[in-house]
């Protein structure tokens, strides 16, 4: 037989690109990052590895959660 027998396969190679060009190398900082307690209180990050450490640092991440924030700007977006 000719062709992939695989239908999975043949999906997959028909949406996903064979190659990914990254665009820019420059900082991603486009969001701003809450972290939310189980207390009610919440500390805001810049950085999303940072906020990501303490909430893993927190004993009860499980009863809280992160909220991703537009940071306020006027000028262009998204990359520094």
């Amino acid at each position: 037989m000719i062709g992939k027998l695989d239908p999975e396969e043949r999906v997959l190679d028909s949406v996903l690109p064979e190659w990914f060009a990254q665009t820019s190398n420059d900082p991603y900082d486009r969001h701003c990052y809450r972290l939310h307690f189980k207390n009610g209180k919440s500390v805001d990050f810049d950085d999303y590895m940072h906020v990501q450490a303490a909430w893993f640092q927190y004993e009860s991440k499980f009863l809280s959660h992160i909220e991703i924030l537009d940071k306020k700007k006027t000028t262009g977006g998204g990359f520094k």
